[in-house]
């Protein structure tokens, strides 16, 4: 049988921190209301285009893996807050690092679009469609909010990370994964005015709106999340005693005890850095794995979970076995543009631009 081996991972964090106390200085807020109901204490944002950050991921996984990119037959790139949606983003990457070789594809599930293009990336490999993949998640997800509206502003921010994925014969690599759709609740994550679903003749096409329900998102994606992890422990054989490492969607931290809870696994083996990042979407599970190598959190041969859920609703949840390297073969030197601005000033004409429309709404 054969397998798709993770060799190569990469992560891409813009140097600009918007920090509790700078939401502070313009929405009505504190850091105290954010950090107890989220976990967050800051979050990036990015000052150049979403592409630049998946390049830069891009880049370092390959890198990492020692791989020229034209050895790359496939780029699956995980967002929903692209460049462009014509051409898609994932053939801006492919140019930018000189994939000559490899289809490109974008993949918007949302939070959950780095899972999903890792479990279609895997299977593309193991029925031997495809050799050497690159599979991206990450957003630019301030880009798309609306910073007068405090429940959704507050959670969100900008990264991106990818890894590459080979064929191999060994039992390596996402051994199982189970993926889904809730689609009943998929306006419980919803960004309004955007897509040819809404009027362009309208002044509210100018904006970005969200409509998010907390409690129906809190309550399926738990549910959700426990019965996809279920699901493929079930397909491995494996118990919660197996897992080295669970590396889950970084939502908020509320989530993250919850799943932990429901699942029964020692909140110790939980990797968290949402209070680092805040909500990333389609960023936070290859950004967290890249930090969980970094930081030691993974030995060769361990079983890692992850878990992931999003608009739609969609969800997932995969066991992946780690390969005998957990070091890079190479080193990137990859950066962003130059940042020459913080994270206040970067955002200043949007959050005047809807404080005035609020403003208005109020009067």
């Amino acid at each position: 049988m054969q397998y798709a081996k993770i060799t190569g991972w990469g992560k891409c964090l813009p140097p600009a921190i918007l920090t509790n106390a700078d939401l502070a200085t313009f929405i009505d807020t504190s850091d105290e209301w954010i950090t107890s109901r989220t976990g967050i204490l800051e979050r990036r944002i990015c000052h150049c285009n979403f592409s630049d950050m998946a390049i830069v991921s891009a880049q370092r996984a390959l890198a990492a893996a020692d791989l020229d990119p034209k050895e790359i037959d496939l780029i699956l790139l995980g967002s929903l807050t692209n460049d462009s949606y014509c051409p898609n983003t994932a053939s801006l990457v492919q140019d930018a690092i000189g994939a000559t070789n490899a289809a490109s594809i974008d993949i918007n599930s949302a939070c959950t679009g780095f899972l999903y293009g890792l479990h279609i990336g895997t299977n593309l490999i193991r029925a031997g469609a495809h050799k050497k993949v690159l599979v991206i998640g990450g957003e630019f997800i301030s880009h798309y909010m609306n910073w007068s509206q405090r429940d959704v502003a507050v959670l969100f921010g900008d990264a991106c990370g990818a890894v590459t994925i080979e064929a191999c014969a060994e039992p390596v690599g996402l051994l199982a994964a189970k993926i889904g759709c809730e689609a009943d609740a998929k306006y419980a994550i919803q960004i309004t005015n955007l897509g040819s679903a809404y009027s362009r003749l309208t002044d509210d096409f100018l904006y970005i709106d969200w409509n998010f329900q907390g409690q129906e998102v809190f309550k399926r994606a738990v549910r959700a999340m426990a019965q996809a992890c279920e699901d493929v422990l079930r397909q491995t054989g494996l118990t919660m005693d197996d897992i080295k490492l669970v590396v889950p969607h970084q939502a908020n931290k509320r989530i993250l005890d919850a799943l932990a809870k429901r699942v029964g696994i020692d909140p110790e083996k939980v990797f968290v850095n949402v209070h680092k990042y805040g909500n990333t979407s389609a960023g936070t599970i290859p950004v967290a794995l890249a930090e969980s190598l970094e930081e030691g959190r993974i030995a060769p041969g361990d079983y890692v979970l992850t878990a992931s859920f999003g608009a739609g609703l969609t969800w997932g949840a995969g066991v992946i076995r780690w390969g005998d390297r957990v070091t890079p073969l190479t080193v990137s030197t990859a950066e962003l543009p130059p940042c020459h601005q913080t994270a206040l000033e970067i955002l200043a004409p949007q959050i005047e631009r809807y404080g005035r429309r609020q403003q208005s709404k109020d009067s």
